[in-house]
């Protein structure tokens, strides 16, 4: 009987091992391990993409910014030079080097900023118009003054790097163009070119004021020149009032020169309606939703840089 025990003991054993082999074999080493197809951690923003937007003037051309895969949640950046210049010595290796071609300019666009419109998620969109800025919150460049009539200009962006991932690399370069030059007399000049050819602080070179007023009407209120120039010299930070007036002012002030209004008149006459009573910052403090301004805005914008009415002034 004790033999007997033994025995069996010994087959038990036996067949416990038998049974452990086969588990192996059939499911080879258990082990945990990682796999040479796990994915690598994603350490760096998808670059987004560039295309040229509808709108462009003879001194500015709309970009449609296009977020990639991973977002760009911190906003992106803009660099640009001419055609010409580009074609002639590339992109620059260093963007601050100070003997870069004049035409090479960037302007960044944070997606931190309060209000800011440039957090975009993966595959958002916005649109940004370059050489006349709307200088709404986040916007920023070292190259605020008007771009070349007729002018082919090469665009690229990156993704500014977030509290997780690193910056993108650049995007595909992009070539967009300014309208051709010329215009049927009586001409019309920028926003910009006004806030610089005016009194006192609205001429920085001191190159001598061109404004043909020392007044104008927006609303219902009228302004000093003055009054009209601190208005100018007024970012609109998320307010419509202000990025509507600048273009306002600056299409009166064309006007008053002697630019036709026949194109314009209608918008003129539906901005003044919507600004009444208000008054413009920093003279008062009226404001109101950019919603509410866009359209506006961009019709005078088209009038102001020649893609609409007698053409802008070469």
């Amino acid at each position: 009987m004790k033999n007997f025990r033994f025995y069996f003991a010994g087959i038990t054993i036996l067949a416990i091992s038998i049974l452990i082999s086969c588990r192996k074999e059939a499911g080879g080493d258990q082990s945990p391990t990682v796999t040479a197809n796990a994915a690598a951690k994603k350490t760096i923003l998808d670059a987004p993409a560039i295309a040229c937007g509808t709108g462009s003037t003879q001194t500015s051309i709309n970009l449609t910014v296009t977020a990639g895969a991973s977002g760009a949640p911190a906003g992106f950046s803009i660099q640009w030079m001419t055609l010409a210049d580009y074609t002639a010595s590339g992109w620059p290796s260093n963007s601050d080097d100070p003997a870069n071609p004049t035409s090479f300019c960037k302007a960044s666009f944070s997606g931190n900023a309060n209000l800011s419109r440039y957090s975009l998620a993966a595959g958002e969109s916005v649109n940004v118009n370059v050489g006349e800025f709307l200088f709404d919150n986040g916007a920023s460049t070292n190259c605020p003054q008007a771009l070349k009539c007729g002018t082919a200009y090469v665009f690229r962006a990156f993704a500014h790097a977030s509290s997780t991932l690193s910056k993108s690399a650049f995007s595909a370069n992009t070539t967009c163009s300014t309208l051709a030059c010329g215009n049927n007399g009586g001409c019309t000049f920028t926003q910009g070119y006004w806030k610089t050819h005016g009194p006192t602080d609205c001429n920085p070179s001191s190159s001598g004021n061109v404004w043909p007023v020392t007044s104008l009407t927006l609303g219902t209120a009228t302004y000093t020149d003055l009054q009209i120039c601190s208005i100018l010299n007024t970012p609109a930070s998320g307010n419509g009032l202000i990025a509507l007036a600048h273009q306002l002012i600056a299409a009166k002030l064309n006007i008053a020169k002697g630019a036709d209004a026949s194109a314009i008149q209608s918008s003129l006459n539906a901005a003044d309606a919507l600004i009444g009573s208000l008054v413009i910052p920093p003279v008062g403090s009226g404001t109101l939703a950019p919603a509410a301004t866009s359209s506006l805005i961009t019709a005078l914008t088209a009038y102001n840089e020649g893609a609409t009415g007698p053409g802008h002034c070469d």
